[in-house]
């Protein structure tokens, strides 16, 4: 689909160069003036001519030549300066008629518009047919080998042209190069078709063409000797090399001129990481660093956990004295002397939990009424709910420079047009596994019934149809610009049997840009790489898929296009319901695609998971409901469990969502997709850990004192580490409301606003529902029946069977013991350091970029589309590169800056894209720029002399074979018509170095913009620059925007997307500050792309600020430095951990993947605070701290996070979008694994090695214990280590 723009530039301007070979043998009146019938004897001299005159004319116009051998004519002074002045080579006596002469000027005009741009080689190129037609010694190297008999008349049917080997090869040397610039291609594929030495050039020019077909009327072979016994002598005039100091080329058009020696293109981004060959093993730097540091430090920290092994054993009194000091009172301890002296902040969240607490035992009503009806305001918003689904709004900030750029192209130039693309492919062999050609005569005719169905399609818009007609892109006003092998056929299956079926397809693939019966519908060559897929090299004949194409016109806002995505729908549902039956019936494959496809199909995807969402969510009540309760006993499960205060509790996570929501659709803030999925999930594990947290701590208070002294000091005790990690979640996610991209930045945005709702919900509405459920227990109410009352006998089992459930029993004594014994703390901590620094080794391969395929359902239509772009497509995205400010007037330096023919600058824009594309591999560039200016200053030359015309009123005059100077009823145009008198546009002597003036500029580019291609002028610029040139306040001299077109090498996975643009970018960098004019690179999918080059620093930017967040309220509310510290340590570990398995489960780095790296920051917080908070608030020795935080908090947070999202993770894994499996599924259970590991695990075990580090420190300085109990106590230390892991 890259490759449609510039099929549709060459309108009407290329029949084949062959028609110049009959420029010798035409003459509109001389045919009357020779009747004789008979053959003068051939002689071969000096002034003799071996054909002279016109004797007869073919069936189809083409006029003949007579074999008349004749000495040469002197003609007339106003003659031979005619002669001259497209001659300049023949002087003296000549071999044509001055009408004939006429005739040959008129055909030669046809080939001036490809080759002008290099004076060389259009020199060469016309002393070739000057020396044919009117050569004085033509007998000498022309001899006429065949006649034939035309109305009673002997005319030339062959001719041996005798020329030199040095002449052909000078001529080719000086063409070969030579760009036209409307196809960016070669202008040798157009009048040479293609060939790759002079010999292919002469067999192509020397074929005589049949009736009807352009060409020479009598075949021309050429010769580089002559025979031994004959006087004739090769043509062999001087050629001009394209490196001529008077005639020289471009450096574009002469890439081997010395003048053009100029540095290679800028290369694109390079990896700069080093790398080390340790014999055949080739290993990164820092992955053999890493390993490096994890041997010593493994070495150190095991040298060091024996020695202190020893030391504990040769002192067996230490450890006596050691939970001495410990397991002094609470109040006494130096730990709870630390946090109450220096953390003010703990102090007082602790006075206004207890204060808080006894208040809302008392009314609790009045509390759940409040909080309730503040959120349900919040989310009244809802009814300006809105969701944003278009890509540019959702991954480019309006900053970006992506964005700037498309809306100047935009709005400037024209949007890129609309695609609608069928590609049709052969299915391969199940046994040798290789496809079969396409190519054939019973596939082309299924195609052709495939094109009427789509010629059928009626959308509706508003009541009435849209057909294609309507809608499509028409350069010119007629034929809809289709890419498709039917081309050939002119898109009428009538022709394809009169055509020749199959063999004229594989004709036009070698003759697409030379013959005037291979050209489109609308007028332009078709190359067949834009039509066939599945082909190498130039083998277009073993293609396994067609490749059809709609351009559809484009327009900037989404209600402009709202006709065309009326079309669109009906044609994917056509594709659907008729087309795929119908290709799968021939045994092909079908995969289909249009503008709006992907639009479409993220709306379908935001509802097709909703079954495996609801499922997830309700897995996970199902759970909270049973975790939240007693241990289940028959007889009293009814009053013990506490399903109702989990379906509360639930409820009141979603109305935190709504509220955040509603609060921003009230500010006309969209949502996004990623938000309707990832913030319940989200707020869920982070409210569900805090409603497990209140209920234990609820349920761990005695039962003799009131309900009020039991919620009031419940929430002393967990109060402060759920505002904690509550503020934490809630800074971490509001830093990311500052990065540019929207996805991230709306997400972080609705996150913390949700958050920080569920918290205050949490703290107020579901403390008032613990508060209810108590009362309902106490009341022997049945839960989820409160209003029914069970007989008062069985109280006495509902208070008993209040013992501690089966997670703290495990924790208190599995996992606490197990944990403390010394092997275990050396392997856990050795292997916790290998994860990490492993992780930090294999990071830098964290692919860029986000899969197309990944974020569509797994059932999408578009799944097939995407693998077979990239199976099949051989063509790029188009490229534009834009030139901003162009000042043209004669004054300025800016037109030979940016030009690239002759005169032009040998650094200039044009030349260095056409250098770059020398290189394809680095640059992404694949062919030389589409020039405007280039066409139309050779469009302005006086040489290009059947282009630029005026009358005598100097009004514009089109050319000769354009109306009004020939009509279309005119089989052959006439030099005698309304057109007579129109002259050039200029002589040489009315440009300045042969560049207009500013006001010729002025006048003559809209005249070019206008003016029709055809093949009397190939270089007509509507069309083909149409929308290339802004001309909106040009006549100041300066052009605000132009645009020079050519494209990008075939772009297959989201690396080369990434690389191109980051190749284009530098490129225009370099070409820009050389000189001075600002100029930049465009293409469609940039827009999209550009997040990926600054991917890394956005990400890495938004988690360190969320960690800094983290660590100052941290700081804030225990006043410990070391503590906090902690806590970001192990954050940092569990997010380099987390980066790991993305690189070994193949999860690229995206925005979906930042964000979810952003809330694993919100959750992993949950993994350390509670625990760490828990150990610091807990008395006793160290062993005897760390098991009561494990059976405290540890079961809540093993049960309210991990358990809870286990299940509801597992469920995701049936999802039908992809999506859903890889960034959610695997990213959240590896985020749950791994943040359990940390928290659970590494985290008490860090706490403990520290303390006996400490210990041995102390033991070492020869502390006494009069100053060890002054001193931070081991369990202090302890304490704040585990918080801040």
């Amino acid at each position: 689909m890259a490759a449609i723009p510039l099929k549709l530039l060459l309108l009407f301007q290329l029949l084949t160069f062959s028609l110049l070979l009959s420029a010798d043998l035409i003459s509109s009146s001389s045919s009357s003036l020779l009747s004789t019938h008979s053959v003068v004897e051939p002689r071969h001299s000096q002034e003799y001519c071996a054909m002279y005159d016109i004797c007869g004319k073919r069936s189809d116009g083409k006029l003949l030549n007579c074999p008349f051998a004749s000495p040469s004519v002197k003609p007339d002074e106003l003659f031979s300066a005619k002669i001259q002045s497209l001659c300049p080579t023949i002087s003296g006596n000549v071999c044509c008629t001055e009408s004939q002469f006429d005739t040959l000027r008129s055909q030669v005009q046809q080939a001036v518009p490809f080759l002008v741009g290099c004076p060389a080689c259009l020199r060469n190129f016309l002393n070739l047919f000057c020396e044919l037609s009117c050569s004085p010694n033509q007998s000498l190297f022309i001899n006429v080998t065949s006649i034939a008999e035309v109305s009673g008349n002997s005319t030339v049917d062959g001719i041996d042209y005798h020329i030199t080997d040095t002449f052909g090869q000078g001529l080719y040397e000086s063409c070969k190069e030579v760009k036209f610039g409307t196809m960016n291609t070669r202008a040798i594929n157009f009048v040479g078709g293609g060939a790759q030495n002079f010999r292919e050039w002469f067999t192509f020019l020397g074929q005589k063409a049949p009736p009807g077909v352009p060409g020479s009327p009598y075949a021309m072979n050429f010769k580089s000797t002559t025979p031994e016994s004959s006087v004739m002598v090769p043509m062999n005039l001087s050629v001009y090399s394209c490196g001529d100091t008077s005639l020289g080329c471009s450096c574009g058009d002469c890439p081997s001129s010395p003048a053009c020696s100029s540095p290679e293109p800028l290369p694109p981004h390079e990896d700069n990481s080093c790398s080390i060959r340790i014999g055949p093993l080739k290993v990164r730097c820092i992955e053999l660093s890493m390993a490096l540091l994890y041997i010593v430090l493994v070495s150190c920290f095991f040298g060091w956990g024996v020695l202190n092994r020893r030391r504990d054993v040769t002192k067996p009194g230490d450890s006596a004295e050691e939970d001495g000091i410990t397991s002094e009172p609470k109040a006494q301890r130096t730990l709870g002397v630390k946090v109450q002296r220096h953390a003010p902040v703990q102090r007082y969240l602790e006075k206004f939990y207890r204060t808080y607490g006894s208040w809302i035992a008392r009314n609790p009503s009045l509390v759940l009424f409040i909080s309730v009806a503040i959120v349900l305001a919040l989310s009244s918003g809802l009814f300006k709910f809105k969701v944003e689904t278009r890509p540019e709004k959702l991954w480019v900030g309006p900053g970006s420079k992506a964005a700037e750029e498309k809306k100047f192209f935009d709005s400037h130039l024209s949007p890129f047009y609309r695609i609608e693309q069928l590609i049709l492919a052969t299915v391969p062999d199940p046994k040798s596994g290789r496809a079969p050609s396409i190519v054939t005569d019973e596939n082309i005719l299924l195609l052709f019934d495939i094109q009427e169905k789509v010629d059928q399609i009626r959308g509706n818009y508003t009541g009435s149809n849209v057909v294609l007609t309507d809608i499509c892109l028409k350069p010119l006003g007629g034929d809809c610009a289709t890419q498709s092998i039917l081309q050939y056929f002119k898109m009428d299956s009538g022709t394809f049997d009169d055509y020749g079926g199959i063999e004229h397809a594989k004709y036009c693939f070698q003759h697409y840009t030379s013959s005037e019966m291979c050209l489109s519908a609308f007028k332009a060559p078709v190359d067949p790489s834009a039509v066939l897929g599945g082909f190498s090299g130039n083998n277009y004949s073993e293609a396994t898929a067609f490749v059809v194409t709609y351009p559809v016109n484009n327009a900037i806002g989404d209600s402009s296009n709202e006709r065309a995505v009326a079309w669109e729908k009906s044609f994917i549902q056509l594709a659907k319901e008729e087309l795929l039956p119908m290709v799968r019936s021939k045994n092909l494959s079908l995969s289909f695609s249009s503008e709006s496809s992907i639009e479409e199909e993220l709306i379908r995807e935001s509802t097709a998971d909703v079954i495996t969402i609801a499922a997830s969510y309700l897995v996970m009540f199902v759970y909270i409901s049973v975790t939240l309760g007693d241990a289940p006993q028959f007889s009293t499960f009814y009053i013990s469990s506490k399903v109702l205060l989990g379906l509360s509790g639930v409820v009141l996570v979603l109305l935190s969502v709504l509220g955040s929501v509603g609060f921003f659709s009230a500010l006309g803030v969209k949502s996004t997709l990623i938000i309707m999925e990832v913030i319940p999930f989200l707020v869920l594990a982070v409210g569900v850990d805090n409603m497990c947290i209140l209920v234990h701590a609820v349920k761990r208070q005695p039962r003799d004192v009131s309900l009020e002294e039991r919620i009031s000091s419940a929430l002393v005790e967990v109060g402060p580490s759920i505002t904690l990690a509550s503020l934490s979640e809630v800074l971490a996610f509001a830093v990311g409301a500052f990065v540019p991209m929207p996805a991230c930045r709306i997400f972080s945005m609705f996150a913390a606003l949700a958050i920080m709702l569920d918290f205050f919900l949490q703290i107020t509405a579901f403390v008032a529902l613990i508060i209810f459920d108590c009362k309902r227990s106490a009341d022997n109410r049945i839960d989820c029946f409160p209003c029914i009352k069970v007989p008062s006998s069985s109280q006495e089992s509902v208070e008993g069977g209040r013992g501690p459930g089966f997670l703290e029993r495990y924790m208190k004594e599995v996992h606490a013991p197990v944990l403390g014994l010394w092997v275990v703390k050396m392997v856990v901590v050795a292997v916790f350091l290998a994860f990490a620094l492993a992780s930090i080794a294999i990071s830098p391969r964290l692919e860029t970029g986000l899969e197309q395929k990944i974020v569509l359902p797994r059932d999408s239509y578009l799944q097939d589309y995407f693998d077979s772009l990239a199976e099949y497509l051989r063509v790029g995205p188009p490229l534009y590169f834009v030139v901003k400010d162009y000042n043209y007037s004669l004054e300025s330096k800016h037109t030979n800056q940016l030009c690239s023919i002759s005169q032009c600058n040998s650094n200039s824009l044009l030349n260095e894209i056409s250098r770059a594309s020398q290189a394809p591999e680095t640059s992404y560039i694949a062919k030389p720029a589409a020039s405007w200016l280039d066409d139309f200053l050779g469009w302005l030359s006086p040489e290009a002399f059947g282009c630029c015309r005026k009358f005598t009123n100097s009004s514009y005059c089109p050319p000769d074979d354009q109306p009004p100077c020939c009509t279309a009823e005119e089989d052959i145009c006439s030099l005698d018509g309304i057109c007579k008198d129109c002259t050039t546009c200029f002589r040489h002597s009315d440009l300045v170095h042969d560049r207009p003036s500013t006001a010729q500029f002025r006048e003559k580019l809209p005249w070019f913009l206008n003016a029709l291609p055809s093949a009397d002028c190939a270089k007509g610029g509507h069309g083909a620059y149409t929308n290339s040139v802004d001309l909106k306040g040009y006549e100041t001299g300066v052009i605000q925007a132009s645009e020079f077109r050519t494209y990008h090498t075939p772009l297959n996975t989201q690396g080369d997307f990434v690389n191109a643009l980051r190749a284009a970018r530098e490129f225009s960098s370099k070409i820009s500050n050389s000189l001075k004019i600002d100029i930049f690179p465009y293409s469609v999918f940039y827009i999209f792309f550009e997040q990926y080059l600054d991917i890394w620093r956005v990400a890495l930017t938004n988690l360190a600020i969320a960690i800094g967040a983290i660590f100052i309220v941290c700081l804030l509310i225990t006043s410990s430095a070391w503590s906090s510290a902690i806590i970001v340590l192990v954050l940092v570990m569990i997010l380099l951990d987390l980066m790991g398995m993305m690189v070994i489960l193949g999860i690229q780095l995206n925005a979906v993947s930042v964000v979810n790296l952003i809330m694993s920051i919100g959750i992993s917080v949950e993994f350390c605070v509670h625990i760490s908070h828990a150990f610091l608030m807990s008395s006793g020795s160290r062993e005897q701290r760390a098991r009561e935080a494990l059976e405290t908090m540890g079961a809540s947070v093993f049960s309210g996070i991990t358990l809870t999202k286990l299940v509801g993770v597992i469920v995701l894994c049936f999802a039908r979008s992809e999506i859903f499996v890889v960034y959610y599924f695997q990213m959240y259970l590896a985020l749950v694994i791994i943040g359990f590991l940390h928290g659970l695990v590494f985290l008490p075990e860090k706490k403990k090695i520290e303390v006996e580090g400490n210990l041995s420190r102390r033991r070492r300085d020869g502390e006494s214990l009069e100053l060890l109990q002054q001193s931070p106590s081991p369990p202090a230390v302890f304490e704040e280590n585990v918080q801040l892991s």
